[in-house]
């Protein structure tokens, strides 16, 4: 589906309204491809008002919400699937909880199996979004 940036907060809409805990979300794409613009307009979708920055540099965002806790990852500057040990993820998700990773690619092996995987591509202003398996929006 190709869509511009507001096109695309109203497809995270929608998944926020279908997703069910606990859920996986895979981000995939180039640098600026809109991994964490998707993000941030799928947590402003399920609730949370304050601000949602990039966890380029921490690696790992935590947002406690009303319905559930969500785990935004940027693995982007790992080097080693062995690194995310160190986040303590074990201890985070739970039953209740949505994770969100960008660059899954670079933790493989290590991070829990995806319930979606969202690629995004650049097309000009446009972003192209393949949803793998293709079950929301």
């Amino acid at each position: 589906m190709r869509v511009d940036e507001s096109q695309m907060c109203a497809v995270a809409a929608q998944l926020a309204s279908k997703i069910t805990m606990p859920f996986v979300l895979y981000l995939q794409g180039d640098l600026g491809a809109g991994k964490t613009t998707f993000a941030r307009a799928l947590l402003r979708a399920l609730g949370h008002s304050g601000t949602v920055k990039s966890p380029t540099y921490g690696l790992l965002e935590f947002y406690e919400l009303p319905a559930m806790s969500v785990l935004h990852l940027d693995l982007y500057r790992i080097e080693h699937p062995e690194e995310i040990e160190y986040l303590g993820l074990d201890d985070l998700f739970n039953d209740n909880t949505l994770m969100i990773v960008e660059w899954p690619e670079k933790g493989a092996g290590a991070l829990p199996p995806s319930d979606m995987v969202i690629r995004f591509t650049h097309q000009g202003t446009l972003r192209e979004l393949e949803f793998t398996p293709p079950r929301v929006p």
